[in-house]
């Protein structure tokens, strides 16, 4: 009989779609669509009136979730649009490591330690923010539909005040 550690199990792809199809009139603001094949959230949407040969329109501005890049795009109202599936993780900050990767648990106690602190003001304020004793709550979302190595949207900072028992939660976008 073969010890566990000696098996190995194959793994694959389940065939479930990365998207789903929603109706361009049915979508709203704040939510997600996916523009020019990148996942974006939507940040400006209008609808014009139907016109004399066609179709309401529906004008989406949406923001890439990972890069921030601004996305637009002009389509009928009756027109499906791809919705990707975004999932956002909560990660407790606990270390900073001496070559600048953040030290993540989760929940469950797992620990991530596969991300660098940002460049610029943003790690600065990070790093200052986490040797000054603060608690921060890092928070990283990510979409199946997109192949990328690691990517951080937003590092969201809780700071709790014992004395005043008060919380302050500061948003930092990392790029």
């Amino acid at each position: 009989m073969a010890d566990i550690e000696d098996t190995h199990f194959e793994t694959g792809d389940s065939g479930a779609s990365v998207t789903y199809p929603q109706q361009c009139s049915a979508l709203r603001k704040n939510g997600f669509v996916m523009l020019k094949s990148r996942p974006c959230k939507i940040v400006e949407m209008s609808t014009s009136k139907t016109g004399k040969h066609g179709h309401a329109k529906v004008h989406l501005v949406g923001i890439d979730i990972f890069t921030s890049k601004k996305y637009e795009d002009i389509c009928p109202s009756t027109h499906n649009m791809d919705v990707p599936f975004v999932k956002r993780e909560d990660y407790q900050l606990t270390d900073i490591s001496d070559d600048g990767y953040l030290c993540l648990m989760a929940d469950n106690g797992e620990l991530r330690e596969d991300l660098k602190i940002p460049d610029g003001d943003l790690g600065t304020q990070l790093r200052a923010d986490y040797e000054s004793g603060k608690e921060l709550l890092v928070s990283i979302p990510s979409c199946v539909c997109v192949c990328v190595c690691v990517c951080v949207l937003c590092v969201v900072c809780i700071s709790v005040n014992i004395s005043t028992c008060c919380i302050i939660r500061s948003n930092y976008n990392i790029i």
